[in-house]
């Protein structure tokens, strides 16, 4: 298992509607960590693995861009 964090990156461009988690939270695959607005979509942005969430670097409501840094996930 890696040890190195992870940067989780936007899936797309869009809209960032929602951040669902804080930095200290522990999350598993599949949950969801914060949802973009894209074309009218809302799309969920979510853990590819388990891990705490080290850092978050973007704001709600701000304009995100696809590949952008999102958050820092340290690997449990």
């Amino acid at each position: 298992m890696a040890t190195s964090p992870l940067t989780i990156l936007s899936p797309v461009s869009g809209t960032l509607l929602r951040i669902e988690v804080a930095p200290g939270d522990t999350v598993q695959p599949g949950d969801v960590l914060a949802v973009i607005e894209s074309m009218k979509m809302e799309i969920p942005v979510e853990a590819e693995q388990g891990g705490v969430i080290a850092g978050i670097a973007a704001s709600e409501a701000a304009a995100v861009q696809e590949n952008q840094a999102l958050f820092t996930l340290r690997p449990a």
